[in-house]
C-alpha cells in the first residue's frame, strides 16, 4: 500500500503518473490491481489488470471503472464505494465479472482507501485475484465423484457408482436401504435414468405417508362406482407408470394385507384397479426402499418372507452421513454452489470453524438435514463467508466443544484438489500423462494447476 500511496503523490484528477520503479512493481504481480479517484474514474490499470479483463491499458484509463469491469456488484454493491464511504477495506470477496469476450470470470477481490499527505481520501485501489483456473479444478475434482445427482468420494458409495449402471440395465426389482434423508430417492431415480426405460415415466409413492384405503386406490386405481364418490375412472401409479419406474418409498410401512396384493403385482405382473374384475398387465421396473431393516422385520412377523424375497433381488445398503464425513465438504459446497445460483448472493463458503462444527455433527437427518442446515445459514449469511452464528442453534448446541486447533484448513476444497494431485503423482512416480488420466484432465490442464499451486 506505501507503494500506491506514493504513486498518488503526483496526481491530476484523472491520471496518475508514476515512476518507472513502480511501474515494474505492480507490473510485476499476478493480481490485478486498479484505482479511482472520487469521481470513480480509473487512474491506474496494471499488466494483471490488463490480462484478466482483456482491456488494454490505454482503454482503461480515464474511464468509470464499471464500464470496464461488468461487475455482478457494480451497481447494486460496489464493494470500493463501500470502502471509500467507510474507510473500511474489504477482504478476499468473491465476484463475477464479464470480460471483453462476453466470459465471466470469477476473481477474489480487496479493496482499501487512498489518501493523500494531509490525510485526506483521494481514491481508492481494488486488487483482483483471477479464480478460474481454481474453479475449474474444483468442477473436475466435484465431477470425479459425481454420479448423475449424487455426490460422494467415500469408499462404500463408490462401489456402488460402479454397479449402479449394471443394475439399471436390469430389469430386476431393487432394495434400497438406509436412513432416513441418505438419499435413496436419488439413487432409485439414477437407475431409472441409466436403464432403457428413461424415456418412460418415474413415478414416486410415499408409502408410509397413505393409510391402506387411500394407498390402494392410490397404486391400483378405481373405476366409476367403486364407492360412493367414484364419479369417474381413476388410473393409479401402476397404470402411470407403464413402460416406466414406480418408486414405492417406505416399504417397510404397508399393513400386511398391502403386502399381499403388492406381492401379487410382482408375481403375476398385473393389477386390479378397485371395482374392477379386469386385472391389467403392469410393464413397469420396481424400486423400492425403506429406512428400516426388512429381515428383522420378516423373522419379527411383520413383513412378509415372500414379498421380502420378490423386492430383495438386488439391494443397495446406503451409509448415514454421520459413517461418511469425507463427504461433508463436497456437499457443503455442492449446496452453496446451487444456492448461490438459485439467489443474488455469492458466497464463497464456510468458516474453518463452521466446517469443524459440522465434521463433528452427528447428522441424524443425514444428507437432507446438512442441506437444511447450509440453506439456513446461506439465508442468515450477508458476507461472502458463512460463520458459526449463522447455523441453527441446536446444531451448535448438539456438537462436541470444539478443539482449539482449527481442520478447516485440511478439509477446504482447495487442499482437497491439492492432495488430490498429489496422490494421483505419487501412485504414477510422477508420470504426469497417467496422473492426468487418473485426475480426469489433460496432461496440458494438469502442469498448469501444478505451475498454479506451486507443485513444480
Amino acid at each position: 500500500m506505501r507503494i500506491l500511496r506514493d504513486v498518488v503523490k503526483s496526481t491530476d484528477p484523472i491520471y496518475i503518473k508514476t515512476n518507472s520503479f513502480y511501474e515494474v512493481i505492480l507490473n510485476s504481480i499476478g493480481e490485478g490491481v486498479f484505482t479511482v479517484n472520487r469521481h470513480w474514474r480509473i487512474t491506474y490499470f496494471n499488466r494483471a489488470a490488463e490480462k484478466i479483463t482483456g482491456v488494454p491499458k490505454e482503454e482503461a484509463i480515464g474511464r468509470p471503472c464499471y464500464e470496464v469491469f461488468n461487475a455482478n456488484i457494480c451497481q447494486t454493491d460496489c464493494a470500493l464505494r463501500r470502502t471509500i464511504e467507510s474507510g473500511k477495506p474489504v477482504v478476499e470477496q468473491p465476484v463475477n465479472i464479464v470480460d471483453r469476450q462476453g466470459r465471466k470470470i470469477p476473481l477474489s477481490i480487496s479493496t482499501a482507501v487512498l489518501r493523500d499527505e494531509a490525510g485526506e481520501i483521494v481514491g481508492g485501489v481494488e486488487t483482483f485475484r483471477d479464480l478460474s483456473a481454481i474453479e475449474e479444478l474444483k468442477r473436475e475434482i466435484t465431477k470425479r465423484y459425481t454420479f448423475e445427482d449424487i455426490i460422494s468420494k467415500n469408499y462404500e458409495i463408490q462401489k456402488i457408482f460402479q454397479i449402479l449402471p449394471d443394475i439399471a440395465e436390469s430389469e430386476a426389482t431393487v432394495l434400497i436401504q438406509g436412513p432416513s434423508g441418505s438419499g435413496k430417492e436419488l439413487f432409485a431415480k439414477a437407475i431409472h435414468n441409466l436403464s432403457p426405460r428413461k424415456n418412460g415415466p418415474y413415478i414416486v409413492v410415499n408409502c408410509g405417508a397413505l393409510p391402506d384405503t387411500l394407498l390402494e386406490s392410490e397404486l391400483f386405481g378405481y373405476v366409476k362406482g367403486a364407492f360412493t364418490d367414484a364419479k369417474q375412472d381413476k388410473p393409479g401409479r401402476f397404470a402411470l407408470a407403464q413402460d416406466g419406474t414406480i418408486f414405492l418409498d417406505e416399504i417397510g410401512d404397508i399393513s400386511p394385507a398391502m403386502q399381499v396384493k403388492l406381492l401379487r403385482v410382482l408375481q403375476e405382473k398385473e393389477f386390479e384397479p378397485l371395482g374392477s374384475v379386469r386385472p391389467i398387465k403392469a410393464n413397469v421396473r420396481v424400486i423400492c426402499a425403506t429406512n428400516k431393516d426388512l429381515s428383522r422385520l420378516v423373522e419379527e412377523g411383520k413383513f412378509r418372507q415372500d414379498l421380502y424375497y420378490r423386492i430383495n433381488v438386488i439391494k443397495i445398503e446406503l451409509p448415514p452421513l454421520s459413517k461418511r464425513r469425507e463427504d461433508i465438504p463436497l456437499l457443503i459446497d455442492h449446496f452453496i454452489e446451487r444456492l448461490n445460483t438459485r439467489s443474488k448472493k455469492n458466497i464463497i463458503g464456510v468458516s474453518d470453524e463452521v466446517l469443524q462444527i459440522l465434521m463433528k455433527y452427528d447428522f441424524p437427518g443425514n444428507v437432507r438435514e446438512l442441506e437444511n442446515i447450509i440453506e439456513h445459514a446461506f439465508i442468515l449469511c450477508r458476507g461472502s463467508v458463512i460463520q458459526p452464528e449463522h447455523l441453527p442453534k441446536e446444531v451448535i448446541e448438539k456438537t462436541p466443544r470444539l478443539d482449539k486447533t482449527p481442520v478447516g484448513k485440511d478439509l477446504n476444497l482447495e487442499s482437497l484438489e491439492i492432495k488430490a494431485i498429489k496422490t494421483a503423482l505419487e501412485k504414477y512416480k510422477g508420470h504426469r500423462g497417467k496422473a492426468a488420466a487418473e485426475l480426469g484432465i489433460d496432461k496440458s490442464t494438469l502442469w498448469r494447476k501444478m505451475k498454479r499451486y506451486g507443485l513444480l
